[in-house]
């Protein structure tokens, strides 16, 4: 192979459903490319003593962090861009207000403080954050109706509460992980605290679904930089993907501080010191490989697609959206979305910059807009200054909001 990974691009959701098939059909396991058989078989066995997502493994190469996960009652939520979502949802008395991604509620109790008999319907797939809706449902009866499931089970879901289609006023669509998820250890999601490296935003709804662990100490380089290169945008995804393999040959990797530690070490100082975030700030080198393990984990990309058209299936005309997104492959799609774009093919898709011009139009009107939006604003709307000091963990974060037709 040449090092580097713009070979061939083997489609995530490809890659997840190989892993998916690996836990639970033998029969395609022996069915599957060479390619797959020699990095399975060398996992394979540690299977049959411990699962790697829950194993303790070694622990940071400078000591175990305690595992402190923060308590519903005292976790800290500043929800992002809380005034300038109100302003453009614009939700008036007597609405139903969708939540896409209750989280730790921050947008949801704001909207109940702010407009009287509103009702809210709280959608989240982490059980942890429905226990807190089920909570703010108990104090406001009848204004808060949880809802646990995906943004793909949302129309589902939405059918057993007897919503009809085009019955919902506004939709806040708040995507990426939440501070929640990040501030408790254990869930594997952070890179400042050490847990069991998992990932999965469901929690253990679905035990056979492969954590981050299961897809750092089984898939081979290749496809490992592959997912780096689609889904975290990682320049040196082929350096620390090489170095995650030679690292689980010592130890399989099943500790966040542990991977953190192999992709630091696996670029030059220089690379290491200079990295920076938007706003210019040091920026851990680990980063994007995190994103881009979780992205996979819990096939975030397709699942946002999923929710953005359940969105539009549920708005009526003349309903409100605002979604805000975390980085450029989310807000690409919610941009390309909101355009028209056909999106229904999102491995070829890959979410890469356009070098001008448009993509394929789903439902494109005369005059270049959507059939289904319109812009509230049409430049993307960016936290204040003042707003990230207050919430440093939103200073990424974009938000677009648009009119349903």
């Amino acid at each position: 192979h040449s090092h580097s990974v713009s070979c061939v691009l083997l489609p995530p959701s490809q890659i997840m459903t190989f892993l998916m098939s690996l836990h639970s059909n033998p029969v395609l396991r022996k069915t599957n490319l060479a390619v797959w058989r020699a990095c399975w078989r060398s996992w394979k066995s540690r299977l049959h003593s411990s699962t790697v997502c829950t194993s303790s493994g070694p622990g940071p190469l400078n000591g175990p962090e305690e595992v402190s996960p923060v308590s519903h009652e005292n976790a800290p939520h500043n929800p992002v861009m809380l005034r300038e979502v109100l302003q453009y949802l614009d939700i008036q008395h007597g609405q139903v207000v969708l939540d896409m991604t209750f989280g730790g509620g921050g947008h949801t109790k704001a909207i109940l403080n702010l407009v009287p008999e509103v009702t809210v319907l709280a959608l989240d797939r982490d059980p942890t954050a429905i226990s807190l809706a089920e909570q703010l449902a108990k104090e406001h009866t009848g204004r808060v109706k949880p809802l646990l499931g995906r943004f793909s089970k949302l129309e589902a879901l939405l059918s057993e509460m007897n919503m009809k289609p085009g019955s919902v006023d506004a939709v806040l669509l708040d995507a990426g992980c939440s501070s929640m998820q990040m501030d408790q250890a254990d869930r594997g999601f952070s890179l400042s605290k050490d847990g069991p490296l998992d990932m999965r935003m469901d929690g253990e709804r679905y035990p056979d679904m492969p954590c981050a662990a299961d897809v750092v100490n089984t898939l081979d380089q290749q496809a490992l930089a592959s997912i780096l290169t689609a889904y975290g945008e990682e320049r040196h995804a082929w350096k620390i993907a090489s170095a995650i393999v030679e690292a689980r040959r010592v130890n399989p990797i099943t500790r966040t501080q542990q991977l953190a530690s192999v992709v630091a070490g696996s670029l030059p100082a220089a690379v290491v010191y200079a990295r920076k975030d938007r706003l210019h700030r040091p920026a851990h080198v680990a980063t994007k490989t995190f994103q881009a393990l979780r992205i996979l984990v819990n096939d975030e990309l397709n699942e946002l697609h999923a929710g953005l058209c359940a969105a539009r299936a549920a708005l009526r005309p003349g309903g409100r959206l605002c979604v805000i997104t975390f980085h450029s492959l989310e807000d690409r799609l919610v941009k390309r979305f909101l355009q028209g774009e056909d999106l229904s093919n999102l491995d070829q898709y890959h979410f890469s910059p356009r070098k001008g011009g448009k993509g394929k139009m789903l439902d494109e009107k005369r005059d270049g807009g959507s059939l289904y939006w319109r812009p509230l604003r049409r430049k993307v709307i960016t936290p204040e200054r003042e707003d990230v000091k207050d919430n440093p963990r939103g200073r990424s974060a974009k938000l677009r909001a648009a009119l349903r037709c």
